[in-house]
């Protein structure tokens, strides 16, 4: 016979049950006190400063969240971008303790809180307020190399689309967060340098032409603020969220172009051909 049950009290029975499920239990994770040095900046002001603020933020909290958190609880009047919140967008690209990353996709659990992480707008792009940069620049590159940033794939004759889909798009990887050209040292001393982005995009027309003439391109290319600025620094590939691996694009214009080059010296014009 079973002994029996105090009110309020587990039995002798399912006590060793309360025991175990109070033991799986997660134990809350310890906040980190951090203190993030914010750059600030209006328009007219040049020099510019930077403000402190102290923060107790979960070990998962990313730097986008420490900064919507300052807006949030300390100061609303700080400038900053973003969109999706899962690094898709790119539009939340700052400099974390000098270098470029995603604040969306940078954990601050993973960065050195011992003293302060000074978060910085990207460098190379017109300064608008704080951490937020105009674009405009970034993006015209883009469509100097004929390069719109989204596509019409070519699918099969009969392949239909989804009947809520009119058709198929396709996204290139590059998602034009501007990390690589704040990355580049070329493009901090040469405001005319092409930039690795667009480089990129022109090594994306030369895979694809979609029938368009790839002379303009090629010339572009060739051009002296272009693939041969570059000093193979290696620094946008190795900030780029999205794999493309500008440097190594850029490095097969240059064989392009040789090539190009090559081919002329024995009468044909290989640049305006379609791939």
């Amino acid at each position: 016979m079973s002994p029996r049950a105090v009110p309020g009290k587990p039995s002798a029975e399912t006590a060793p049950i309360v025991q175990a499920a109070a033991a799986t239990e997660p134990t809350p994770l310890e906040p980190l006190a951090v203190r993030l040095r914010v750059r600030r900046s209006k328009k007219g002001d040049r020099k510019g400063h930077f403000d402190d603020f102290d923060l107790a933020v979960e070990p998962a909290t990313t730097i986008l969240d420490a900064l919507l958190q300052i807006r949030r609880r300390h100061d609303p009047s700080l400038v900053i971008r973003y969109s999706c919140m899962h690094a898709s967008c790119g539009t939340c690209g700052v400099r974390v303790n000098g270098r470029e990353v995603l604040g969306c996709d940078t954990r601050i659990a993973n960065l050195p809180v011992e003293k302060p992480i000074k978060v910085e707008p990207l460098a190379n792009q017109r300064p608008v307020a704080d951490l937020a940069t105009d674009m405009v620049d970034f993006y015209a590159r883009f469509e100097a190399v004929g390069m719109p940033r989204t596509r019409a794939a070519e699918v099969g004759g009969d392949v239909e689309p989804p009947e809520s889909i009119k058709t198929f798009s396709r996204f290139e990887n590059c998602i034009e967060c501007g990390l690589c050209l704040s990355a580049c040292p070329i493009a901090r001393m040469n405001r005319s340098y092409l930039g690795p982005a667009a480089l990129a995009a022109a090594a994306r027309v030369f895979e694809e032409p979609r029938s368009r003439e790839l002379g303009p391109v090629l010339s572009l290319a060739a051009e002296r603020d272009s693939v041969w600025g570059c000093h193979d620094a290696l620094e946008c590939t190795a900030v780029c969220p999205s794999a493309v691996d500008p440097a190594m694009a850029i490095l097969g214009i240059r064989r392009r172009i040789a090539v190009d080059r090559v081919k002329r010296l024995f009468g044909a014009d290989p640049s305006s051909a379609r791939r």
